[in-house]
């Protein structure tokens, strides 16, 4: 039987999914995306790292900028996904300059 997660786990195992998201398959996005709908989690601006039709993260992925929308075309299906740049985007996870190297 399936242990259940509280909400405040299902958030730290999605903050630690998208913080290392290289590598990642659209298996693991539609995972991650079935614990955030199970506990009413939203992903906000993190949904923007990942294709919505194929659920591919976007590496390698062509992206423009264009009278104020983000148009990224996605390198493994060629689906175009498009967003309106009113404000910033926050994708939840911060670089921390000098803390190591590279």
């Amino acid at each position: 039987m399936k242990q259940k997660l509280s909400k405040t786990e299902a958030k730290n195992q999605i903050d630690e999914f998208f913080k290392n998201l290289k590598g990642k398959t659209s298996e693991d996005v539609k995972k991650i995306k079935k614990i955030a709908m199970g506990q009413k989690i939203k992903l906000g601006d993190k949904r923007k790292l990942f294709c919505k039709k194929c659920l591919m993260p976007f590496f390698n992925s062509s992206v423009s900028i264009k009278k104020g929308f983000m148009n990224v075309k996605c390198s493994k299906c060629g689906f175009g996904n498009r967003w309106n740049l009113k404000g910033e985007i926050d994708f939840g996870f911060h670089e921390h300059y000098g803390e190591g190297c590279c």
